[in-house]
């Protein structure tokens, strides 16, 4: 881990999944077990129409636990049915905010444009965007990995140097969501040296980065081990508690 940053960082992106029962369960389970990752900054970033329950369930204890969402609209307001805006979330207390997951930019067009607006709202509305980057199994294999991150960072880098300060960015391979593969740590370690040389030359070289793609209890200590591996964006495991302490204490 970088050790310039303070704490680890580790956000649970529950995605679509979850009910008023099974949250409550979860957001209790995570409640009693924090205290085993003291070390570091955990956050949960649950569907919209959850903010409420956990906001509830977590108010108070912002320290242990914080909660975001998982997209943010880049309208104020208006006629744009289905969106959710930033002062929305904000009116929820939502902190975290992530902000071109590949899941949108796959299934949903997002482009690296679209992502660098939708951080930008985030940050003027108080929101602290995770901006997501990744390469595709077939970016990966053609070895573009750095090609394809600068073009996706490039409209966020021209957010300048002050904004880009209140950002944090996950690198997450598509190849290895969901799908049990998770890049070694050097792997990993060699992408996020490149992301932060990057981010440096921006004059933004303290941004922490969170590795995201399978992240599991057994692979966690070696990710977090890597000098430029700041935390970890956590899908499936962030649904167990048990799972999601264990790799935030790794």
């Amino acid at each position: 881990m970088n050790t310039s940053t303070m704490r680890r960082l580790v956000i649970g992106n529950w995605k679509m999944n979850g009910s008023l029962a099974e949250n409550g369960r979860l957001l209790s389970a995570l409640l009693d077990q924090s205290g085993r990752a003291q070390d570091a900054e955990l956050a949960v970033c649950v569907p919209y129409p959850y903010l409420a329950q956990a906001a509830q369930a977590l108010d108070g204890h912002k320290a242990a636990i914080a909660w975001g969402a998982q997209d943010v609209s880049v309208h104020a307001r208006g006629a744009f049915t289905g969106e959710v805006s930033a002062d929305m979330l904000h009116d929820f207390g939502v902190r975290w905010v992530l902000a071109g997951h590949s899941e949108r930019r796959a299934y949903h067009g997002e482009s690296d444009e679209l992502v660098a607006l939708k951080a930008e709202v985030a940050l003027a509305a108080g929101l602290a965007p995770v901006v997501c980057v990744g390469e595709t199994l077939q970016q990966h294999q053609d070895g573009l990995a750095h090609e394809v991150i600068a073009r996706q960072l490039g409209p966020v880098l021209a957010l300048g140097a002050e904004r880009l300060a209140r950002l944090v960015v996950a690198y997450e391979p598509v190849w290895a969501i969901g799908t049990g593969q998770t890049a070694t740590p050097e792997q990993a370690q060699e992408v996020h040296a490149f992301i932060r040389a990057t981010l440096a030359a921006a004059g933004a070289a303290q941004v922490r980065l969170l590795y995201g793609g399978s992240v599991k209890p057994d692979n966690a200590a070696g990710l977090f081990a890597m000098e430029d591996i700041d935390g970890a964006l956590v899908g499936g495991a962030s649904l167990d508690a048990d799972e999601f302490i264990a790799i935030a204490a790794a």
